[in-house]
C-alpha cells in the first residue's frame, strides 16, 4: 500500500461514509448504497478506491460481495502517522 493513495483514498467524504459504515460491520454495496445519495455502480467505484488502497477487504458470499474494513491497511496507516506524535513536543509552538 502506498500512503497517498489511502489519503487520496480518504480524502473523499462518500468513502469516509463507507469506512465509518463498514466500522460498524461487513456490508455489501448495496447496503452500503442505502445510505448514500449516488448509485449503486458508484458505491462500487468507491470501494475499488478503498480497496486498492488497502483499506478494505471483500469477501465472496455466493453472488455477493461483502466489504469489510483492512484492519491491516489502518494498522499500516496509523504506524506512519505515529512517527509525527512526540509527546514532549504536543502543544508546543512552533513544533
Amino acid at each position: 500500500m502506498m500512503f497517498s493513495d489511502a489519503f487520496v483514498a480518504i480524502a473523499d467524504p462518500n468513502r469516509r461514509y463507507l469506512l465509518e459504515e463498514l466500522r460498524r460491520g461487513p456490508k455489501t454495496v448495496n447496503e452500503l448504497a442505502a445510505g448514500l445519495p449516488v448509485s449503486r455502480p458508484a458505491v462500487s467505484q468507491h470501494l475499488k478506491v478503498l480497496l486498492d488502497a488497502g483499506l478494505v477487504n471483500a469477501k465472496a458470499e455466493g453472488t455477493r460481495r461483502v466489504y469489510a474494513v483492512s484492519t491491516a491497511g489502518f494498522l499500516r496507516l496509523n504506524i506512519w502517522l505515529d512517527q509525527f506524535w512526540d509527546v514532549e513536543e504536543i502543544g508546543t509552538p512552533g513544533s
